[in-house]
Order: structure tokens, then sequence, then C-alpha cells
């Protein structure tokens, strides 16, 4: 499995942690909890870098844990964005878990974040507006929009 990131794209990010013993769960796989910190530090500097402003999360659309990530794993973050509004973002995760002795990779966790950026008051402040360049951008972009327009109606009823 071969994922890689344009490190140079502002609407792209990569980072990778080693999980170490003090993450582990009773069971001894990484714990859920330490997960979506990482999670929430990637999808904010994803963020971050893409709007040039101070950012929140706003709501976690979508966490799903498909399988367990091991002690001694490297974790390789792959975060995108996939959808601009006024002032607020989707921040798409994906969550490669290597065996550096075994040399293999998994696909383990996919997740989605809405990060909204803030001005020096505090308020919510316009962004770039990202206009998909491929069809795969827009796919992208077309799901995200899905996704929000989704959760607005949820929200109202």
């Amino acid at each position: 499995m071969q994922t890689q990131v344009d490190l140079f794209n502002p609407r792209a990010l990569q980072m990778s942690v080693l999980v170490t013993p003090d993450m582990a769960n009773f069971s001894g796989h990484m714990h859920g909890g330490d997960l979506l910190k990482y999670l929430d530090k990637v999808a904010y500097t994803c963020a971050m870098r893409y709007a040039a402003s101070y950012v929140v999360t706003l709501s976690v659309d979508k966490v799903l844990f498909k399988q367990p990530i091991y002690i001694g794993e490297l974790l390789t973050f792959l975060a995108l964005v996939n959808y601009t509004g006024k002032t607020s973002m989707e921040i798409g995760i994906k969550v490669i878990a290597e065996d550096l002795v075994k040399k293999s990779q998994r696909h383990t966790n996919s997740s989605y974040f809405t990060m909204v950026a803030l001005d020096e008051q505090g308020h919510p402040k316009p962004i770039p507006p990202f206009v998909p360049g491929t069809p795969e951008e827009a796919a992208r972009f077309e799901r995200a929009k899905q996704r929000k327009e989704a959760s607005l109606k949820e929200s109202r009823d």
C-alpha cells in the first residue's frame, strides 16, 4: 500500500508518530483516546497550514476504528483539506500503521474533522476557497459537501 501526500501542497499534511507503551489501553493496543488526540492535532495543523490562521475544532463527523493499532507500530497520518466553506473546512485524515520489523502497512483509521478559522478576537474568519483541480479532488469535495449538508440538516431537526 503506497500512499503519499505532496509535502508542499498547502492543503495537505503528513505526520508520523511511534506508538509507545505509555499509549496502551488495558488490552495492550493503542488507547482510542490517544489516537483521537493525535487526530485532532493533525486536523488542527493541516487546517492552520491551509488557512494561515488560528483554528478550532467544530466537529468530528466520523472516526472509523477499522483495526487495532499495536504498540511499536509507526503511525502515519495523511491529512487533506477536502472542502472549504466561508470560514470552515473539512479535513479528511487517513491513518496508516506500519510494522517496522515486518515492513507491512495497514489502513487502520479514517476520520473527518470540521475546523473553523478564527480572527484575533476569536470570531470566525473567511478562508481561501478551495477549487478542486482534479476529478479525485472534485469527488472528495462533493462527498464533503454532502456530509456538511447532512450535518446541518440534522442540527436543525
